[in-house]
């Protein structure tokens, strides 16, 4: 096991080499990523192909079947497929190995088709490796993960086990039919006694950001399906790449796991790119407020309620990472356990291994603290609302920091918080949970600070009767700010509102469901036309090459009621070549025709500019739609981990004569957010 572990440190320290070179700093030349693969040789491509149809095939016969075991468990079968389809179609076998595993992926893929064809399913009962599947909500793509089943467990009985998610590291090269063979073969750095290990693919090499994140909750909660996971006992871990994304997931939902084990990566992106990659920095105003999307170390507060153990080599660059963190932590009075490998360098410690181990041993043994009785947490936006019983439901203003300090066991049946930025919130104790005299009400104080524009030292404390516990030890209370005023209950509903999944920037929409609408007729002008139509592209070929998806793709003459209700909708062309966008132009605060683009009391010539934007659909405002966007980050940012962030805010103007590239779009002339009610600031 540690020649294996040497071996593929040496093969991500290669890895690293070739990833974060000075060359990729130069976004005029910007080399693939995958890279292209070897060219197959005729006999290997039949062999492939003909497997894929035999498996298609059986795949077909088990949907036709639509036997309940069958259709419950066709991902698991299908992430075969698809990885081989794929792995032939775009050339992402990158060696002569590559087609040996591609061989054996597919061998297995066939042998699943028969079993489950019979009514068979053994590797649901296998311990050991086993690589399973789930179905996406947000493109119907199957996606893989691997699980290490400890020998231990039982396959029938009551006992729940602990599971470890580990976020692998930075693999250009880890298509999926490369990902699913070492998840066939290789349990990976950890192994706890007694435990379940969930490796997330992460829909590629994005360090498990939009699409990848949600790529690990969903595996999650697959996995929950599929085994007895103790959810008080659930860990995020990983290192390099995987550290970043362990970082991240950490701070963003601190109360999902009972602890958090990052290993080297990044934690942030400004400060990792100047001193790992060399790189000058000239990011727009936009930019920097949107790297508080995932800059950890502006959440770092969040950890107060998430025990972590943090580790780094002693001679690894990438110990930037938990030292910005832990630089980061000191401010909000909390000292980071990080654990230093002696004279090591990009991989982990066998001592620090053996301590790190033994640590989290004994944070699962105490378990998640479902009940906090006081939480510390930050968060710049609404897509990351929520820890434990407290939910932010409204904030001042998107990209300025947030923060609800406080606890429920003040005397008196009164619960105290201090808030800043803030301007709704919601805390939930579900049945049982409630510490409060049933008998009387519970007060809720409230501290305001730094907020109402008095300046930092500005502080302002209200006392709000809210409800008395239920008698199932329940206890609920809402409250939203009303200029200075709190006031109990939820904000009346007058207009639109920023809320939770439905508060932008664009790179949101691609974080669930969401349909890509063609235009059918030409745009008014013919660069538009021609721009519109590159864009649209780019997203359908970028989605599959980035994010491992197949996007959805309906005419505009062919979407329906129920995709309208169902999906954000992805609109490219303008309003008289798609009749959807045309039939919304009216209702967007971003007024365009065939002869101006209107923000506010500015207009740019519609023959050359072009808006992008996010804004709650007029026909469902439940769901977003955007006009002529993919994900905003663009070719420049596959070369390093840290680059993949949003590039663009809720809105831009784009002149087109000014071709697109591996960075932006077009020229962006202008560009920003919407306010907190979905109109220009």
């Amino acid at each position: 096991m540690r020649i294996l572990c040497s071996l593929l440190s040496l093969t991500l320290l290669s890895t690293l080499v070739l990833a974060d070179g000075p060359q990729d700093n130069l976004a005029k030349t910007v080399r693939p990523v995958p890279p292209l693969g070897v060219e197959l040789s005729a006999a290997d491509r039949k062999e492939l192909l003909d497997g894929l149809a035999d498996l298609d095939a059986k795949i077909q016969q088990i949907r036709d079947a639509k036997q309940p075991l069958g259709q419950a468990l066709l991902p698991d079968v299908e992430i075969f497929s698809r990885a081989i389809r794929d792995a032939v179609a775009h050339r992402e076998l990158f060696a002569e190995r590559d087609i040996k595993k591609a061989k054996q992926v597919l061998a297995e893929g066939i042998a699943r088709a028969d079993a489950l064809a019979s009514g068979k399913a053994p590797w649901t009962t296998q311990t050991g490796l086993v690589v399973r599947g789930f179905r996406s909500r947000i493109d119907d793509t199957v996606q893989p993960y691997g699980m290490v089943v400890p020998e231990s467990y039982a396959f029938s009985g009551a006992t729940k086990h602990r599971l470890d998610l580990w976020m692998h590291g930075r693999g250009e090269r880890s298509s999926e039919a490369v990902f699913i063979h070492e998840r066939m073969n290789q349990v990976g750095r950890i192994s706890p006694s007694d435990t379940l290990v969930l490796h997330p693919y992460g829909r590629y090499c994005n360090a498990f950001k939009f699409a990848g994140e949600i790529d690990v909750l969903e595996a999650l909660r697959h996995a929950r399906t599929q085994y007895r996971v103790d959810n008080d006992r659930v860990s995020v871990r990983g290192f390099s790449m995987g550290g970043a994304g362990c970082w991240q997931l950490a701070v963003h939902y601190p109360d999902l796991f009972f602890a958090a084990n990052p290993g080297a990566g990044f934690s942030e992106t400004p400060e990792f790119l100047r001193t790992f990659q060399n790189e000058t920095l000239d990011p727009t105003w936009y930019e920097k407020k949107l790297w508080q999307m995932y800059d950890c170390t502006g959440y770092a507060a969040n950890l107060f309620n998430l025990p972590t153990v943090a580790y780094s080599g002693e001679l690894d660059k990438q110990k930037q990472a938990a030292d910005i963190m832990e630089q980061a932590m000191q401010r909000e009075g909390l000292r980071l356990t990080h654990l230093i490998g002696p004279q090591t360098k990009h991989t982990i410690h066998p001592d620090s291994a053996q301590l790190i181990e033994r640590k989290l041993a004994s944070l699962a043994r105490v378990g998640r603290d479902r009940l906090p009785e006081t939480i510390d947490f930050v968060t710049y936006t609404l897509r990351y609302n929520k820890s434990f019983w407290l939910t932010v439901t409204e904030l001042d203003s998107h990209w300025e920091k947030a923060t609800v300090r406080g606890g429920l066991r003040g005397p008196g049946n009164t619960v105290r918080l201090s808030v800043a930025g803030v301007n709704g919130l919601r805390i939930e104790l579900p049945a049982g949970e409630s510490p409060f005299d049933p008998r009387h009400p519970v007060n809720l104080e409230l501290t305001v600070t730094g907020a109402g524009g008095a300046g930092e030292g500005f502080s302002q404390t209200q006392t709000i009767a809210g409800p008395q516990p239920e008698s199932d030890r329940s206890w609920v209370c809402e409250v939203y700010r009303d200029g200075s005023t709190w006031k109990l209950g939820r904000r009346p509903t007058t207009g639109l509102q920023k809320r939770h999944a439905l508060q932008g920037p664009i790179d949101d929409a691609f974080m669930d469901r969401f349909i890509l609408v063609e235009p059918t007729s030409p745009a008014a002008h013919p660069a538009i036309d021609a721009w519109t139509r590159a864009e649209f592209q780019r997203m359908v070929a970028e989605w599959r090459r980035q994010f491992r998806g197949d996007a959805i793709v309906r005419r505009d003459v062919d979407l329906t009621d129920e995709e309208i209700a169902n999906c954000h909708l992805i609109l490219f062309g303008d309003p008289s070549s798609n009749s959807v966008l045309g039939s919304i132009a009216d209702k967007l605060p971003i007024g365009w025709n065939d002869k101006t683009v209107t923000v506010g009391k500015q207009q740019f010539d519609a023959e050359h500019h072009a808006p992008v934007m996010i804004y709650p659909n007029p026909m469902n405002p439940n769901r977003y739609v955007v006009l002529n966007s993919g994900f905003t980050y663009r070719t420049f940012a596959y070369l390093n981990n840290a680059r993949q962030v949003p590039k663009l805010p809720d809105w831009a103007v784009i002149d087109v004569r000014t071709p697109a590239d591996s960075l932006w779009p077009g020229k962006v002339v202008d560009a920003n957010f919407f306010d907190e009610s979905w109109q220009l600031r």
